[in-house]
């Protein structure tokens, strides 16, 4: 077992070494800077388009553009923000943080392009649904010739599922209900895959009916639990952040229980679990924006944009700061665990509490945000006679991920992150100009009005 879980370390620094950051930060600020910048001084307008999107509206679709983005955010809103942000802290310092919002501010452009290209290049299936994401915008944008870039894409994102989405969450949900509840974790497992399968039966529409309810409850409720710890402690919110920004640059040094990090750790770290726990340039989400109901896709790529924003510069910040403001990072704890500690300092009695039901429904909407999108990578691969038998694995991997080893499953997720990203990040580079186009085409429009 050691000699596998060292392979798969040295794969994973591979796969996330030096070309990968590259591409993920290169990407995001390339957009970022061909499109003025609009996804950071549209922030005000992308939340306006999303209170409207709780209606129909007009054009073709499945779901409402505000379920399209909560179903997108349910499956971005995991154990990332609770368990990956603290994962991040304590192999990268607390530089690291620094790091996870770079990602962020570059990646909303990447999140606004992915929703772009999949509402423009989307399909109707033999069920009459819309389908699209990275496979389907490749096909489509780039022609024939890089069909089997696409089908490289949904091959990645139909494995990935089972870790990021599925095996990931089950096992942390699993091992936070121990420790607070002390229920075993295979009975947990089969909980999770009950009430999962009951959704999921139902496909994108009571999945996204779901998601649209308890998405916005269950990040208001941690956000909340998230200030009281910060304003019991503002008084180190300062130093909090001057660690943050000065480790970022110059490593942390040993202290309490952490060994110290590097620069190149923080940065490592910092953009790996950026990019898991919000997927800014996986691919994942635009497979959710492609069934919303709308015929304009710069209004949905403005809306999709708010998920990096939400997810990360949001919900993981207040992760972060709870963790570094109560020196919980130098306690040697990992994971939930850290996160836990951090809570449970700031708030003796309830903290814990609060991480544990973060957890469970962050990790529960995510298993079913991704059962979606591994069941449209297999049907681009396989077609819609795949559907229901994924559907029923999907269901029986659930109990199996949560009495797994925590340290190789989220090795094995690190590692299709990257894969399914190589080809959606090619994909965004080369129809770039047609984001470009469409974005001046819109703008061109509103000014007429």
């Amino acid at each position: 077992m050691e000699a596998l879980k060292h392979v798969l370390t040295e794969v994973s620094d591979f796969v996330w070494g030096p070309v990968m950051l590259a591409l993920l930060l290169g990407v995001g600020v390339y957009l970022t800077v061909r499109l003025r910048f609009m996804t950071w001084w549209r922030i005000g307008t992308a939340f306006k388009q999303l209170w409207r999107g709780r209606q129909p509206g007009g054009g073709e679709g499945d779901i409402t553009p505000f379920q399209a983005l909560m179903t997108a955010l349910s499956a971005t809103i995991g154990t990332g923000n609770i368990a990956g942000v603290a994962t991040a802290i304590f192999l990268g310092g607390p530089g690291a943080v620094f790091w996870m919002w770079i990602t962020a501010l570059f990646g909303m452009a990447t999140k606004y392009a992915e929703a772009v290209l999949a509402v423009h290049y989307r399909e109707t299936d033999e069920r009459g649904m819309h389908v699209g994401g990275p496979m389907y915008y490749i096909k489509n944008g780039l022609g024939t010739h890089w069909h089997w870039l696409g089908s490289l894409f949904a091959f990645f994102g139909m494995l990935a599922a089972f870790g990021i989405g599925n095996t990931v969450q089950s096992n942390s949900v699993a091992d936070a209900v121990e420790s607070t509840f002390e229920l075993p974790t295979w009975i947990s497992g089969l909980i999770i895959a009950g009430l999962a399968g009951a959704v999921i039966i139902g496909g994108i529409r009571r999945i996204a009916e779901v998601a649209e309810r308890l998405v916005p409850l269950m990040a208001a409720v941690y956000v909340a639990g998230a200030l009281v710890v910060i304003l019991v402690n503002v008084d180190q919110v300062p130093a909090a952040l001057a660690t943050i920004l000065s480790d970022a640059f110059t490593g942390t040094a040993a202290a309490g229980g952490f060994v110290g990090a590097g620069v190149w750790a923080a940065i490592r770290f910092g953009v790996a679990r950026g990019v898991f726990s919000n997927e800014a340039g996986l691919g994942s989400a635009p497979i959710a924006h492609a069934a919303a109901r709308t015929n304009d896709p710069v209004r949905q790529g403005t809306i999709g944009m708010l998920g990096t924003f939400i997810d990360t510069l949001v919900i993981c910040t207040m992760t972060a700061l709870v963790i570094v403001i109560t020196g919980a990072w130098t306690s040697g704890e990992n994971g939930a665990a850290l996160s836990a500690a951090a809570y449970a300092s700031g708030l003796p009695g309830l903290g814990s509490f609060i991480v544990t039901f973060g957890l469970i429904i962050f990790a529960f909407t995510t298993i079913l945000g991704w059962s979606y999108y591994g069941e449209r990578c297999a049907e681009f691969l396989f077609g819609v006679k795949v559907i229901w038998p994924y559907r029923v694995l999907w269901i029986v991997a659930l109990p199996i991920g949560a009495i797994g080893n925590l340290g190789m499953i989220w090795l094995l997720a690190d590692i299709m992150n990257g894969l399914m990203a190589v080809p959606n990040l090619i994909a965004l580079a080369v129809l770039s100009p047609m984001v470009f186009r469409l974005t001046r085409e819109r703008f061109v429009a509103i000014i007429a009005e």
